[in-house]
This record gives C-alpha cells, sequence and structure tokens, in this order.
C-alpha cells in the first residue's frame, strides 16, 4: 500500500490565523459546520467551516460570499476536483501540513493552483520532483503546461529525455496534449529513434482521434511538422509513405520535403532542423551527407 508523505509548513502568522494550531481532528468536533461541499464525480459530501475557509483562502471567500440567511443553506458543488484531493486541501487550510500521494499529488496541484494556494502549491511541486517517475512524468508534463508551471515543465522534459522510451509507452504520454507534444518533438535530446517516434505520434493520434471524434490527420495537424522524416532511410521512408496513404497521418508535403532531403543529401534543405538529428537517432547510411553533429 503506498505511503503518504506528511508536508509541513512553516507556523502560521500571528493574526486572525494564530488560532489554528491545533489537529484537524479537533477542529471537526469543536465548532458545528455551517457549510457543505458535494464534491467530485462521486458527489461526496464533506463539511467545514465558513469562517476558517474563508480566512485562510480568497477563493473559498469569493465562493461561500456572505453569512447564509436562516434555513439550511444549499451545498456547494464541485465536481471538477476529486474528493480526495479536495480533503488534502481542507487538511491543509485546517493544519498548515498536509500528507501527499503520489497517485494523487497532481489533483492536489492543480487544486492548490486553482484556488491560489500558494504555499500548498510549492509543498506539491516539491514532492512531485521528488517522486518523478516514468509512469508520472507525462502527467506532470501535461499539468506544468496547463498552468504555466516552468521549472516543472523543464524537470519533466529532461526526465523524458534521459528515459524517451519508457515515457512513450506510459497511458500519460497518449492523453498529452498538443502544446505538451510539441515541446517533446521539439527536442535534439530526446533517446529514440525517430522511427519510434512516428510511431509514438500515430499512437497519439489515434488516441485523440477516438476521444475527439475527429480525423487521425486533423488531431495529428499540430504537431507532425516536427517528425524528422529525413532521418529515416529510404525503405522506411516508402513504407511510411505506403502506411499514410491506408491511414492519413502525415501532410503528403512533408514527405515529400524529406524525399528532396535524400535526392539533394547536402545543402540548404539538408541543413533544416527536418534533418537534425536526435540524441537517440539510431545511425544509417544517408546521415553522412547530413554533415550534422549529434547533439
Amino acid at each position: 500500500m503506498e505511503k503518504g508523505v506528511l508536508v509541513r509548513k512553516v507556523p502560521l502568522p500571528q493574526g486572525s490565523e494564530a488560532t489554528v494550531h491545533f489537529s484537524c481532528e479537533e477542529w471537526l468536533f469543536a465548532l458545528p459546520f455551517d457549510v457543505r461541499f458535494v464534491v467530485g464525480q462521486e458527489r461526496q459530501e464533506v463539511f467545514a467551516h465558513r469562517c476558517l475557509l474563508a480566512c485562510r483562502c480568497n477563493f473559498f471567500q469569493r465562493l461561500l460570499g456572505p453569512e447564509p440567511g436562516p434555513g439550511v443553506p444549499s451545498p456547494v458543488v464541485l465536481s471538477t476536483i476529486p474528493a480526495e484531493a479536495f480533503l488534502a486541501v481542507l487538511e491543509f487550510l485546517y493544519t498548515n501540513s498536509v500528507k501527499l500521494h503520489r497517485h494523487s499529488v497532481l489533483e492536489v496541484l492543480t487544486a492548490a493552483v486553482e484556488y491560489g494556494l500558494e504555499e500548498l502549491r510549492e509543498l506539491c511541486l516539491g514532492f512531485v520532483v521528488k517522486v518523478l517517475d516514468v509512469e508520472l512524468v507525462c502527467e506532470a508534463l501535461q499539468v506544468a503546461v496547463t498552468f504555466g508551471l516552468g521549472p516543472l515543465q523543464e524537470r519533466c522534459i529532461t526526465f523524458i529525455e534521459a528515459h524517451s522510451q519508457e515515457a512513450l509507452r506510459t497511458r500519460g504520454f497518449l492523453e498529452l496534449s498538443a502544446p505538451a507534444l510539441l515541446l517533446l518533438l521539439r527536442s535534439d535530446k530526446l533517446c529514440v529513434d525517430e522511427a519510434d517516434l512516428v510511431l509514438a505520434a500515430r499512437s497519439w493520434a489515434r488516441v485523440g482521434a477516438a476521444v475527439l471524434e475527429r480525423p487521425v490527420a486533423e488531431v495529428a495537424a499540430p504537431v507532425v511538422r516536427e517528425l524528422r522524416l529525413a532521418l529515416l532511410a529510404p525503405a522506411e521512408l516508402s513504407a511510411l509513405e505506403e502506411q499514410n496513404r491506408r491511414e492519413p497521418l502525415i501532410p503528403v508535403e512533408q514527405i515529400v520535403e524529406a524525399w528532396k532531403c535524400h535526392a539533394l543529401r547536402r545543402g540548404d534543405t539538408a541543413r533544416g532542423a527536418s534533418c537534425r538529428r536526435r540524441r537517440g537517432t539510431l545511425p544509417r547510411e544517408h546521415h553522412r551527407f547530413l554533415d550534422l553533429p549529434l547533439k
């Protein structure tokens, strides 16, 4: 069973928050609850204290508004955050510490960013970096790209560059957005051959096409330009061209450009990014004409 890691922040500042220094369990029984949340797809009920949430988090202050009038208030529905992640947010707000788990930390991080909880965000970022592995890295990259978390994005790309083959086989890779995948395909440091990268891009596009109910080529359009087809040997390029007729993925003109690189061998066309070898590019006979060093 996975063990959580308790992460604790510095003591709360003096003032209205200074009384929040005992455990979450003590809070739960010391005062009557006055706000009810219905959380996640499972619609789990979670009870809390309006005053504390409003004092600790501007998001909840705006969400909850002024004190309700007499009678039973309506529940606050938060359907997009899983219950486990929401409970972790409450734990942080009540105790200024939080127990993080590898399987849910990205959901807690997402909530921290959306709720404007900078200290919780930093705790989550530090934890993600410590537990980053092949199964988690693409999901972490997607979160980083979505919320503009530059340092985490760089850390994830560096990790994927070093473990490219394994990362490309994960579900997280197949679920990347086009902007996130573009960041990877533009890298010279991926430890993967271009033929394998083309296969991975096709698998990614197929999944997106099924989810979005759009043609594979349409889904792939934002990213396939970054595939370096000129690195493929003529036999591989011919096989790709034949497969592309059966299942369109790559624009015909991009394949024509790759054939031009083979025909010209040297010159301006062969010096473009489409002919630049990656760290994991396997050597082929025609590469000696590219006259470009390995990165």
